[in-house]
C-alpha cells in the first residue's frame, strides 16, 4: 500500500526557492512512478513533472523547464521537487502521486498525497 504524505510547502517571496517532499510510509515506493501537480484557486489541476522509478525519465511541463527538478531517493521512499526563481503564478496547492505509468496525466496514478500550500508573494 503506498501513503504519500507531502512536506515542505510555505510561504515564500517571488525569486525564492522551496523543496517539497514526498514521503511513502510503504516499502514500495520505488516499483512506481512518481508525479507532481498542482491546483491553484479556481483552476484545475495541472501536470508539473513526472519520474520514472528508476530515476532515468523524467517529463516536465514545458513552461517550468529550468526551474523546476524532480528526483527521488529510492533507498528513503521519498521524492522531490526543487523549485527556484519562483513567481506568484506558481502559488497552488502541490501534490505528489504514484503510479504504474510515467505519465503527464494525473487518471494514470492510482495513489495520492494530500498536497502541501505554496504561496509566492510578489
Amino acid at each position: 500500500q503506498v501513503q504519500l504524505v507531502e512536506s515542505g510547502g510555505g510561504l515564500v517571496q517571488a525569486g525564492g526557492s522551496l523543496r517539497l517532499s514526498c514521503a511513502d510510509s510503504g516499502p514500495t515506493f520505488s516499483s512506481y512512478a512518481m508525479g507532481w501537480f498542482r491546483q491553484a484557486p479556481g483552476k484545475e489541476r495541472e501536470f508539473v513533472t513526472a519520474m520514472d522509478w528508476s530515476g532515468s525519465t523524467t517529463y516536465y511541463r514545458d513552461s517550468l523547464k529550468g526551474r523546476f527538478t524532480i528526483s527521488r531517493d529510492n533507498a528513503k521512499n521519498t521524492g522531490y521537487l526543487q523549485m527556484n526563481s519562483l513567481k506568484p503564478e506558481d502559488t497552488a496547492v502541490y501534490y505528489c502521486a504514484a503510479g504504474l505509468r510515467t505519465s503527464n496525466r494525473g487518471t494514470d496514478y492510482s495513489y495520492w498525497g494530500q498536497g502541501t500550500q505554496v504561496t509566492v508573494s510578489s
